[in-house]
């Protein structure tokens, strides 16, 4: 299937099955899996044109692998783009982002409502090479303006985001963003391209955690870039010197995950939607975070933008940590992992998991409180979920 040619003559549902398929002589109708470190080559001719980009074909499984290539083309025409390059892990995706697009001297402007690893990479690991971030209420178009600088380079938010499901308008900071000649980037993995493609949405490049809905089962790590083919040659070239490659198996996996992935989504997000409502009643929680609510602050945005309200939910327990760990504790069916995206529902108390490694300050900014839990639903039936819930709930 030529994805540049038909993509736009198919539906996403059909795109996730079909787009990207990479066959071998043999005619194989499931995806081939092609487990080799390198290729040979039939004259020395040859590989001196491959290695030069003058021909087009396979060298080295680091930057050049058929079943990778196919699942960064199924994924590009998934988020509407024109190229994916595909990557380790989701935090490799990002990291390869910023190496690439990034200098010393330059700046960043983010949400403050960013999963706590990818704050760290922020005012750690860039902040060593001389690249400042500033954060900003994601929700405050004004704040983005505001903190634009000559020297701002890129734009960078989470919709929903990680563990709150705040919603962002990803075409008003677009906007904000290109009048200062600044690349806005979008994490969508809360979403998947099933539920959102901020690239129809004035975004330049989209960042995927694979390892959570594409795959769906909890199987493998994996992370992408998608967007502009001129946006994506330097990231390619930064995963082609550096490494942080996806693997032929991984790749394997997660297509696999990708055709079933609007399915899956349809039915987690009506899941979660029943059991945000059943949460929000009950007497043992303060809050709910679920932009599927009416309640949700951005409740008409995620209407706006999104085709459902997603498959987390965030509550808050009245008791703080105590009773938050307690809740964690006492599932019986939840699986307590800090892991989301899989048919399996899930259970994490984020303050002591995935935000505990940035300061309390930060915490404290992002909303993380100590009653915080997040469940990312699953497949499950949803009167399952509820009463393993209730097995940790004091009211």
């Amino acid at each position: 299937m030529a994805t540049d040619k038909s993509a736009p003559l198919y539906h996403p549902e059909t795109l996730a099955i079909r787009a990207g398929r990479e066959t071998s002589p043999y005619g194989e109708h499931s995806q081939g899996l092609f487990l080799t470190s390198s290729f040979t080559f039939d004259t020395a001719a040859e590989a001196a044109a491959l290695f030069l980009g003058e021909q087009e074909g396979y060298t080295y499984s680091r930057f050049t692998n058929p079943t990778v290539d196919a699942f960064q083309q199924r994924l590009a025409a998934m988020e509407g783009g024109e190229r994916a390059i595909a990557a380790a892990s989701g935090m490799a995706a990002i990291q390869a982002v910023m190496m690439a697009c990034l200098k010393a001297g330059d700046h960043i402007v983010a949400s403050q409502s960013l999963f706590g690893s990818t704050t760290n990479l922020f005012i750690g690991t860039l902040a060593k090479f001389g690249i400042d971030t500033t954060f900003v209420d994601g929700g405050d178009l004004e704040a983005w303006q505001q903190a634009r600088r000559p020297e701002t380079r890129l734009f960078y938010l989470e919709t929903p985001s990680n563990p709150l499901t705040d919603v962002f308008d990803i075409k008003a900071i677009a906007d904000i963003a290109h009048q200062g000649e600044v690349l806005l980037v979008v994490d969508n993995c809360f979403c998947s391209p099933a539920l959102q493609q901020p690239l129809a949405l004035g975004a330049d490049l989209v960042v995927h955690s694979a390892t959570k809905y594409l795959d769906g089962h909890g199987r493998v790590l994996g992370g992408a870039v998608v967007g502009r083919s001129e946006l994506i040659e330097p990231i390619y070239l930064h995963v082609r010197s550096a490494g942080p490659t996806l693997s032929a198996f991984n790749a394997w996996v997660l297509l696999s995950g990708l055709e079933t992935l609007h399915l899956r989504m349809e039915k987690q997000c009506a899941n979660a939607l029943e059991l945000a409502a059943w949460l929000e009643s009950h007497p043992a929680v303060e809050r709910v975070y679920y932009p599927g609510l009416p309640s949700h602050p951005q409740h008409a945005l995620a209407l706006a933008q999104q085709k459902a309200g997603g498959a987390v939910v965030s509550f808050v327990v009245k008791g703080g940590r105590e009773a938050a760990w307690r809740v964690v504790d006492s599932v019986q069916l939840i699986s307590r992992t800090a892991n989301l995206g899989d048919v399996k529902s899930t259970i994490t108390h984020p303050a002591s998991t995935t935000h505990a490694r940035i300061t309390p300050e930060a915490r404290a900014n992002a909303g993380i409180v100590e009653g915080l839990l997040r469940v990312a639903v699953g497949l499950e039936h949803v009167d399952d979920l509820k009463r393993d819930l209730l097995h940790g709930f004091v009211a």
